[in-house]
């Protein structure tokens, strides 16, 4: 009997291998078409905004323990550092005043270990400018105002210094504490009565006199007072060196050493210091660096 040899058919080859290897290749232009939704990586609080009064967010690495990280300069503050043993994040706030350009913090992994330096770069950003009217004497001190502010200055300078254990299940997303239209961005140039000032180092939030604030993050009050500018006010210590500041307010319902939940009330809206009319200023600052509360929030 005769052997008939059949030929294979033209292309079976590479038809199995054609269907084998789509079968291994990723989602294609044409089912993302169908409707094939990509994972989105989820969000983290703060948000990174490597420009001044922004935030770096800076990846340390693994190690048994949470590393020191300190900044740099002639200001050498501790670096809020979240995370576990299989990563840790600095979180760095830039001050307004931060050149744009190279910088960098001090990083030490273990108390036996040499500290090794870590740069970041700093983005420039051009913040708009807001002229506003307000009382003369709030412009141009007396004598007796000039001295009041500066006592002011002093104490407060003790305040911002405050630094506690940041809690272990610490969440930075920030809720809104009082609601209401943004009135006035984080780091607007402003100038008052025709005279320049310092940068808008918060955000301004339109709200009547006698709206709730509420804690926007566990805290602990360090401060409560009624001062030259910022009128009736409240400082949170969230750890960390995490701090919020609540000025212009009518009333406050805290006192020093009180513990906060979020969502629970410390005070309400109101129109005193220098001010144009009733409002809420919500200020955050970071290793003691006054940073964008927009960062902590959604949007």
């Amino acid at each position: 009997m005769s052997r008939i040899l059949h030929a294979p058919l033209p292309g079976r080859r590479t038809l199995l291998i054609g269907t084998a290897a789509l079968l291994a290749l990723p989602a294609t232009a044409a089912t993302k078409k169908a409707g094939a939704a990509k994972p989105q990586p989820p969000e983290v609080w703060p948000r990174a905004s490597q420009v001044p009064g922004g935030i770096a967010r800076l990846s340390l690495g693994p190690a048994a323990a949470r590393p020191l990280a300190t900044t740099g300069g002639d200001g050498n503050q501790p670096v809020l550092v979240l995370g576990d043993a299989i990563e840790w994040t600095a979180l760095v706030g830039i001050p307004l005043a931060a050149e744009p350009g190279e910088a960098s913090i001090s990083v030490q992994a273990r108390p036996d270990a040499a500290p090794r330096q870590l740069g970041y770069s700093i983005a420039p950003k051009q913040y708009r400018g807001q002229r506003l009217n307000v009382a003369p004497r709030t412009v141009d001190l007396s004598p007796e105002d000039q001295a009041r502010y500066e006592r002011e200055r002093d104490h407060l300078a003790t305040v911002t210094a405050t630094r506690t254990e940041l809690r272990p299940d610490a969440a930075l997303q920030m809720r809104v504490p009082v609601p209401g239209r943004r009135s006035s961005s984080f780091g607007l140039r402003r100038v008052f009565n025709g005279q320049s000032r310092n940068p808008h180092s918060g955000m301004d939030i339109a709200a009547g006199t006698g709206t709730p604030v509420l804690a926007p993050l566990p805290g602990k009050v360090i401060d409560t007072g009624d001062y030259f500018f910022n009128g009736g006010t409240v400082w949170l210590d969230h750890g960390g060196g995490l701090l919020t500041m609540y000025c212009h307010l009518s009333r406050v319902d805290v006192k020093v050493g009180d513990v906060l939940q979020t969502g629970d009330k410390l005070a309400a809206v109101g129109a005193t210091g220098r001010v144009t009319g009733p409002h809420l200023h919500w200020s955050v600052m970071l290793n003691r660096a006054m940073v964008d509360p927009a960062l902590f929030i959604s949007a």
